[in-house]
């Protein structure tokens, strides 16, 4: 009878606590502030290597761009993209020098900018000596993690910074991703490699690609003209590092415990990595030393109407801490969005349709659901493609006779993309008529056609490259096509492949599928033993020359291990491309680049398949945000309502209390007649003792 009043008092307890705390009772972030300043991300991937030297990965880049800074950075608000100082005062000041053939960028950077707090720069005040320079082989083993250094500090960045991370590009040990394309341009980078692969040292070893002038200034030299290499400026790889940052790492006995650089980044932008937990979560704090920084003033004519410059002027970064926990399940994320204890989230395919409705007029709009709790969705357009390629060194479906040209056009014009976005994309991409996406200088707009047409127009050019009706002359059968595709386990994957079946099935053309994994695809294509596949291109930055380099006979894969894997070469197409690739955007370029692509569409090394978009919905306490396809320090401009958000977290995700209530009620009901009973014959033996 007393452990059942217990389990009732209990329940009332409970019933009263879930109406006292300021937290939901799902909370996964029990110990945080309610009301904290603080973003909630995720990740699904673990990332490897924190190193901006090393990285070369989306996942990773998420990270690190916050933490480090490069000299230049794309404008938050203005399309297409354009380049603005960062580190830098301005943007480089280009000198050519026709009699050595080289291009010397002469780069100023800003004075007070300082790294963040880290033990590689703590100082004895009263010594000036490094504090953690000199670990012994025990003192580096007793160390678990960063926060078991008691000290922290810092210091300003100097030119000398960046030519040492430009020094590291070449250095063997750590086998940069971008050492054997960069040394194509830097002056004696190569040189740089061999000499360091004999050589510790790094920090005093001249080096005739970068020279630091002052404390403020330093060239880069590369080899002819290269106006690209100014995106590369934008990146992680050009970003700076102290030469106390390997001093430090070097130690023994730290790489024990993962006290590495590619561990515990050591940079100069608005956060600063305080817990690195990829199996469970990834945690960054305000860097307290952040130089100033404002959000845009300016944008695009409809960014004000849009309240994009709302925050116009403000001081960045605007949030406190980043809490990016590791997810990988899309159903777990998804829900956790959705009681709002992530702020922002993409949309997977299989959520799709609880986020996504088509609207009246054929347009995408949000569920009931989500306008209800006025959650915001944005779309931008990726600088990416995804497309269908030939070999141009395949007997069958190679050449550049008027034959070959007209069997890769009619297979191009059979193939339907309209219809493979809406079936395998949820309809998130636009049609590509080139290999340059839209936000690019030299995008085209796709011509609008009906499939039926198309259809038609691509059985007639069939008829006349040969193959009436698919049939292959020689043996009178169906003509086979045999395409490599990657298997990797997607559960839309075979339906995929069967569409792709199909579409050469309209002509009476029959596909054979070699499923294969990556290593082999890899192979295949490397060797130039692929017939037809399906690839994509993500842009490594903003410029017509990122996407036409794929058909640069120079840069391809079988002959010379390039990215054009088509293995499409076109003198007269190289011709134009050695062209725009020195140019400046301009009417002229712009010229050359419509002959180009007349070219490329004449060839048709390529089907034209889609650019993708990218679909990310907001809570209703993030600000307005302009998502980008190509910058990846954004955080600094995300501001929240931390108090909103507690609010609705209360709100979207109150305790279904009737169960108990209900329970306790009829526990009532059923103990009652017995308490009653039992009380009764208390009274009666009390009378009869009497």
């Amino acid at each position: 009878m007393v452990v059942v009043l217990r389990f009732i008092s209990m329940l009332v307890v409970l019933l009263v606590l879930c109406g006292c705390d300021n937290h939901a009772s799902n909370d996964p972030y029990p110990n945080q502030p309610a009301s904290g300043n603080i973003l909630y991300s995720a990740f699904s991937e673990q990332p490897k290597n924190l190193d901006p030297v090393v990285s070369y990965s989306a996942n990773e880049w998420a990270l690190i761009s916050q933490i480090y800074e490069p000299l230049l950075e794309y404008h938050y608000l203005k399309r297409p993209y354009q380049l603005q100082a960062l580190i830098a005062t301005q943007l480089p000041q280009v000198t050519y020098n026709a009699k050595t053939d080289i291009s010397t960028y002469l780069i100023n950077i800003k004075p007070g900018i300082f790294y963040q707090p880290h033990p590689a720069l703590a100082v004895d005040t009263a010594t000036g000596k490094y504090l953690f320079h000199e670990l012994t082989l025990q003192q580096a083993l007793a160390i678990r993690t960063l926060k078991d250094f008691k000290h922290a500090g810092t210091r300003e960045v100097t030119a000398a910074d960046f030519v040492y991370q430009i020094k590291r590009i070449a250095d063997p040990r750590l086998n940069s991703p971008i050492f054997g394309f960069m040394a194509n341009y830097i002056v004696g980078l190569a040189d740089l490699n061999k000499q360091l692969a004999t050589s510790l040292e790094l920090r005093n070893i001249e080096f005739a690609g970068a020279r630091v002038i002052d404390n403020y200034t330093f060239e880069i030299n590369i080899i002819g003209k290269y106006p690209q290499f100014i995106y590369w400026l934008a990146m992680p790889f050009f970003s700076p590092i102290p030469w106390e940052a390997t001093k430090f790492y070097n130690q023994a006995g730290l790489e024990e415990h993962n006290i590495t650089l590619d561990w515990y980044p050591i940079g100069t932008g608005p956060y600063y990595l305080t817990e690195n937990n990829p199996d469970r979560r990834m945690v960054m704090l305000r860097n307290p030393n952040y130089h100033p920084d404002y959000y845009p003033s300016e944008g695009e004519p409809d960014d004000l109407a849009n309240g994009l410059l709302d925050l116009a002027g403000k001081k960045l970064p605007f949030i406190d801490k980043i809490i990016f926990s590791l997810e990988k399940e899309n159903i777990s994320y998804w829900d956790k969005f959705l009681q709002g204890y992530y702020d922002t989230s993409g949309i997977s395919s299989d959520n799709f349709n609880s986020a996504i409705n088509s609207g009246n007029q054929g347009g995408l709009e949000l569920t009931k659901p989500l306008l209800d709790k006025k959650i915001r969705l944005e779309v931008s357009n990726m600088p990416s493609i995804f497309y269908w390629a030939f070999n141009m060194l395949d007997e069958t479906v190679g050449g550049y006779s008027e034959q070959k040209q007209k069997l890769r056009k009619a297979i191009s014009l059979a193939f339907d993309v309209t219809e493979y976005i809406a079936i395998f994309t949820n309809g998130r991409g636009t049609i590509a008529n080139s290999p340059i996406p839209p936000e690019i200088f030299g995008y085209q707009a796709p011509d609008n056609h009906e499939t039926s047409e198309q259809l038609q127009l691509a059985k007639t050019i069939l008829a006349e490259a040969g193959y009436p009706e698919g049939k292959d002359p020689t043996t009178g059968q169906a003509l086979q096509i045999n395409f490599d595709a990657i298997t990797s386990g997607d559960p839309d994957e075979k339906s995929r492949l069967a569409w792709t079946r199909k579409q050469l099935a309209k002509l009476g053309i029959e596909l054979v599928i070699r499923a294969t994994d990556y290593n082999r695809f890899m192979e295949k294509t490397s060797a130039g033993n692929a017939q037809m596949f399906a690839w994509g291109w993500n842009a490594d930055y903003p410029d017509p020359e990122n996407f036409l380099f794929m058909f640069y006979g120079p840069n391809g894969k079988a002959k010379f291990g390039g990215e054009n894997a088509a293995n499409y070469a076109n003198s007269k197409f190289d011709e134009l491309f050695v062209k725009i690739k020195t140019m400046q955007n301009s009417p002229q370029r712009l010229a050359l680049i419509q002959q180009m692509l007349a070219i490329l569409n004449k060839d048709t090394p390529w089907i034209w398949g889609y650019h993708p978009q990218s679909f990310v919905l907001y809570n209703t306490w993030h600000s307005k945000t302009k998502p980008s396809g190509v910058a990846n320090n954004t955080l600094k401009y995300a501001k929240l309502d931390p108090d909103l958000r507690a609010k609705l977290r209360i709100l979207w995700n109150k305790p279904l209390l009737w169960p108990l209530v209900i329970l306790a009620g009829l526990l009532i009901l059923i103990i009652a007649p017995a308490i009653i009973g039992y009380k009764r014959s208390e009274n009666t033996i009390g009378k009869r003792t009497k």
